[in-house]
């Protein structure tokens, strides 16, 4: 019976049923097959309910959205413009730096292109960046802040991996900038080679941007030092940032009316919840199965079989990764894809919150991987291109990102000398 429900439920999966469906129904044929009540998986989902740091989840998502939605954008590439506009590839910088802060708010890389995308691609092309660059360099960056506090897919990668949120928002700092960094690099390449005019920087200028957006950009300290510093929790630090963000735009700069804008961002931010919540607490009665079950294990003897270095389940695991991200949205392959990799990498002595780095960082270049990176298609529809004109424009960032993704995977310091100064070797 239970064999019938699986095929049954995979059966879905390819006729293009909910994630969380498949999942469920998959949980509940285990535990039948294994004579346990079915009442296991809904206490999962309620375990679930138990974690505190699950409400920041709706609440970084209300606020990245409200974000997205506003005239913050604008005001923030009017900023880094006056401030980086004078180096070469001073633009394309802006392109990065304005994703970055953007991603990591709303967790979601197709909310960053389709918000960012319309408002850059032109003023790029305006500015003399050559097309194939300027699409590389927004298909790419729209999943680049995905390691930056308050990233949602490392909120969720903590609750499931039973890990502490704070360590891992400090572990992603370092990798993030490297990653920034590279692909700032590389633009200041291209910007030299294709002689792309820069701008003489004016005070004036600078300082009048920097007052129009002087109540959107102190939140990246602010979340830092307030966590960091002690004086609230990551859920606190969510609720302070979704009311702080929601004053700002409905009420100091009026970007968002309250009664006209305001329920339809709800709605959105809604469901985007609503889809990972719903996957996750699907996910935890499977996962619950596949622990008792000692699947993992099982899984690491067959490896163990073949590699046998932990250098080398590294390389494994960044392929594996890669694929994941290109074929899974982030959220799914969290819930689904951690609890089976996490006690393997244990086993090959990887600290749980480096290979978390490693995760998300193979996650978010996986985002745009061909040939199904979900930035690819996003890009192709809101740029109006041929899918296949984004992948040759994506490909030079992708390359450079997995260099990246290789420092990160083999320096393992990278992601834990912030944790280790603020937290101690302990």
């Amino acid at each position: 019976m239970s064999i019938f429900i699986i095929i049954i439920a995979l059966i879905l999966a390819l006729c293009g049923a909910p994630l969380f469906s498949v999942l469920g129904a998959i949980a509940l044929a285990a535990f039948v097959g294994a004579g346990i009540d079915m009442v296991a998986v809904i206490v999962e989902m309620y375990r679930m309910t138990s974690q505190p740091t699950l409400v920041a989840i709706p609440l970084f998502t209300l606020a990245g959205y409200l974000l997205a939605e506003s005239g913050a954008p604008k005001r923030l590439v009017a900023v880094s413009h006056a401030l980086f506009g004078w180096m070469p590839g001073g633009l394309a910088i802006v392109a990065l730096l304005t994703c970055s802060f953007f991603t990591a708010f709303t967790g979601a890389s197709g909310v960053t292109i389709v918000a960012l995308g319309g408002l850059l691609f032109p003023v790029l092309i305006k500015d003399q960046y050559p097309e194939r660059f300027s699409l590389g360099l927004l298909t790419s960056s729209g999943s680049l802040g995905l390691l930056f506090p308050p990233s949602l897919p490392i909120i969720l990668y903590a609750m499931v991996a039973s890990i502490s949120v704070d360590q891992l928002f400090a572990a992603g700092i370092l990798p993030g900038i490297l990653l920034v960094l590279a692909l700032s690099l590389y633009s200041f390449r291209i910007a030299k080679k294709a002689k792309v005019p820069t701008f003489k920087f004016e005070m004036k200028e600078a300082i009048g941007s920097i007052k129009q957006a002087a109540w959107e950009l102190p939140l990246p300290v602010v979340i830092l030092v307030g966590i960091y510093g002690g004086f609230f929790t990551v859920t606190e630090a969510a609720a302070i940032t979704a009311m702080y963000i929601l004053i700002v735009e409905t009420v100091i700069h009026r970007d968002i009316h309250l009664t006209r804008d305001l329920p339809g961002i709800l709605k959105e931010s809604t469901i985007l919840v609503g889809g990972i919540l719903l996957i996750l607490g699907s996910a935890l009665g499977l996962t619950n199965y596949l622990i008792d079950a000692e699947v993992p294990a099982v899984i690491f003897e067959a490896i163990r079989g073949t590699i046998s270095s932990k250098w080398a389940f590294l390389i494994a695991l960044n392929l594996f990764l890669l694929v994941v991200g290109a074929l899974m949205d982030i959220f799914s392959a969290i819930v689904v894809v951690v609890p089976l990799i996490l006690p393997i990498a244990q086993q090959f002595g990887i600290n749980p919150i480096h290979l978390g780095i490693i995760f998300l960082a193979n996650l978010e270049i996986g985002y745009s991987t061909p040939p199904v990176g979900l930035n690819l298609f996003i890009s192709s529809f809101r740029f109006r291109k041929p899918v296949l004109s984004l992948y040759r424009a994506a490909l030079p960032f992708l390359a450079i990102l997995i260099v990246a993704l290789l420092i990160i995977t083999y320096w393992e310091g990278l992601s834990l000398w912030l944790v280790h100064l603020i937290y101690g070797n302990g």
